[in-house]
């Protein structure tokens, strides 16, 4: 499901969501863009991509039909453009998140931190990512990937000032995502019974020692 990730927002193309659908060159057009993608969440969050309809959208999105379609083709477009701009908001939220952070594991507290923070207010984003495994794989893959590279490029940024274990690989960083994915499952989506800071703290002392007593 979702994962934190660093400053580095986008898809794996490089582009925005914006960019993704019909580019809207007014900040009417820009604005009208983020209703459409901010009520496509709750749509499909709501009532799952195969029950979720575009009347539905644009009736959320307090939005003509035809205005759907300034931007978008079909509800598959949304729905991929979705997928692409909450992969961005969990790393621009992360990224906002870690601007105080002094050091490697500070920067992957406070990235949980936001992470489930982000997680807490948009539930709905591990029901949507879930489902574009089966919409859309390519979107549900490259959501992944780039939140791995996100992880990835921060532990060697802490390896190469010696914070951190000199080996460090891919494997790691996809052993950190799935650790914050499910942090985030059980604690941000399920319940909210410890605070965003006391889960982080924690995960990053089992990431800084391990198991060992």
């Amino acid at each position: 499901m979702a994962a934190q990730a660093s400053g580095q927002a986008g898809n794996k193309a490089g582009t925005s969501p914006e960019q993704s659908a019909k580019t809207p060159r007014t900040a009417r057009g820009r604005a009208t863009l983020r209703k459409l993608l901010d009520a496509a969440a709750i749509e499909f969050g709501e009532r799952g991509f195969h029950e979720a309809s575009i009347s539905g959208i644009t009736r959320r999105a307090g939005t003509a039909l035809g205005s759907f379609y300034t931007y978008f083709d079909s509800k598959d477009e949304i729905f991929r453009a979705l997928v692409q701009d909450m992969s961005a908001q969990v790393g621009l939220h992360a990224a906002a998140a870690m601007q105080e952070a002094k050091t490697a594991l500070d920067r992957e507290r406070a990235a949980l931190k936001g992470f489930l923070e982000f997680a807490r207010e948009h539930k709905e984003i591990y029901r949507i990512i879930d489902e574009s495994e089966f919409v859309d794989s390519d979107s549900y893959r490259a959501h992944y990937q780039v939140t791995a590279s996100r992880i990835l490029n921060r532990l060697k940024a802490g390896a190469e000032t010696g914070e951190l274990r000199e080996d460090v690989s891919e494997l790691h960083a996809w052993a950190v995502m799935g650790m914050n994915v499910f942090l985030g499952l059980r604690y941000g989506v399920w319940t909210e019974d410890m605070t965003p800071e006391a889960i982080a703290r924690a995960a990053n002392d089992f990431i800084a020692r391990g198991l060992r007593p």
